[in-house]
């Protein structure tokens, strides 16, 4: 799987780029099936998971070309409604799929999903969901099987904002016979995005960012291109910034909504981390050891969110004082806690409540990443670390970042990657 071999150097300087949003590209790519069209999709990052999904639609008889962040899709040749299973398994998102098979064929065949294993991510909501909507859904061979004679809209109201249950239910709510009103809809930036582009399919949607979603079901039939450009991600400039804070750093993190990542920056600035946007670029300095801060909590979007929480956690491991963070989203989300341990990071866990007590200075140590964002958080501490250390199993790492060694080597970071 290949791995980061990175020489501490305790302060980073320059300016990184940030990519398209990882979760918007995902749902936006997986909803160019719901009608027969060509599209030409801008900003789309190069990671594992898009070029997973583009495999997937490409399996499924549609198009794709991606090039220098643009991917062109042409979906008219759909000719299955079975998403195969060797890689449903590898990617979470091609859940998102479900709704917008449906919505296009009226069927559909695909596996549970695979992805990050960071806890129990049941799909009941989604299930629910479409289950209103009029799909009869069943189970077998660990195959989830749907299908719709009609489809009507009704009102829906999630029991937890989920992203995921938001996005199934817009995919199919959007060719559905009426009006369909989401109540406790996920309101992340990447939900807004995915409204902007159904709408430029010439669907009718509104109200995304808000804890209300209604949809006005409707049938598209022409065949115009359609062309649209994805906001950045919040996550990987959060990660950046999440670096720079963590050691004494001045970094220019340029095409970043700032507004997109505001509970994030809030909470480095409470830690003494001077953050500013000028001409649209955000700049982020830090004097050196940020402040511990008392309790952060996960949560949906505003607040702070889940994906952020290792590389915060890698922030306040050297931080000045004692930090409680409680993570609400996922059931098993500090498995790069003992990675940072073997580092010299002094951290409990009880449940779901990480106890960090912050230290001057990590040390370099060989340590395994088991997840995206956690693999994240262990290039943080090794950036300030003293000595070398080693990150194995970056496969993780690569499903998410675009460019990542080419734009921490912008930043001065010593790193090489070992093939294995």
């Amino acid at each position: 799987m290949g791995s980061f071999i990175i020489e501490g150097i305790g302060n980073l300087e320059g300016i990184v780029e940030i990519g398209g949003s990882k979760n918007s590209a995902l749902p936006i790519l997986a909803s160019t099936v719901i009608v027969g069209k060509e599209y030409i999709i801008e900003n789309i990052p190069d990671i594992e998971d898009v070029r997973m999904m583009l495999e997937i639609l490409s399996s499924m008889g549609c198009k794709t070309q991606y090039e220098n962040g643009i991917a062109l899709i042409d979906t008219t040749e759909l000719n299955t409604y079975s998403v195969p299973e060797n890689l449903v398994k590898k990617i979470r998102s091609s859940i998102i799929l479900m709704g917008a098979v449906l919505c296009r064929t009226g069927n559909v065949e695909i596996a549970f999903p695979g992805g990050c294993e960071i806890g129990l991510r049941p799909i009941d909501l989604h299930l629910k969901g479409l289950r209103k909507l009029g799909v009869e859904i069943h189970e077998k061979n660990g195959i989830l099987c749907g299908s719709v004679k009609e489809s009507l809209g009704c009102e829906i109201q999630l029991d937890y904002p989920s992203v995921g249950a938001t996005e199934n239910i817009m995919l199919f709510a959007v060719g559905a016979s009426g009006k369909t009103i989401i109540y406790n809809a996920a309101k992340e930036p990447e939900i807004v995005d995915l409204q902007n582009f159904l709408n430029k399919c010439g669907f009718m949607v509104s109200g995304a960012g808000t804890g209300t979603i209604i949809i006005e079901g409707k049938k598209i039939e022409d065949n115009e291109l359609i062309e649209y450009k994805i906001i950045s991600d919040r996550i990987e400039a959060g990660t950046y910034l999440s670096a720079a804070a963590s050691m004494k750093s001045k970094i220019y993190i340029k095409n970043i909504e700032k507004e997109h990542f505001k509970s994030i920056t809030s909470l480095y600035e409470d830690a003494g981390c001077e953050i500013r946007e000028t001409h649209g670029t955000v700049v982020v300095s830090s004097r050196g050891r940020l402040k511990a801060l008392e309790k952060v909590t996960t949560q949906p979007y505003p607040g702070f969110p889940t994906d952020m929480q290792a590389q915060f956690m890698a922030s306040m491991a050297t931080a000045d004082g004692n930090t409680i963070i409680e993570e609400t989203v996922f059931d098993s989300r500090y498995k790069h806690v003992p990675e940072l341990q073997k580092m010299g990071a002094d951290i409990t866990t009880i449940g779901r409540v990480a106890i960090i007590n912050g230290v001057s200075r990590l040390h370099g140590a060989e340590v395994d990443s088991k997840d995206l964002r956690g693999g994240a958080s262990l290039v943080i501490a090794a950036i300030g670390a003293e000595g070398t250390t080693k990150i194995n199993n970056i496969y993780h790492i690569n499903r998410g970042y675009e460019k990542f060694m080419e734009k921490l080597r912008n930043l001065g970071v010593i790193i090489t990657t070992i093939v294995e």
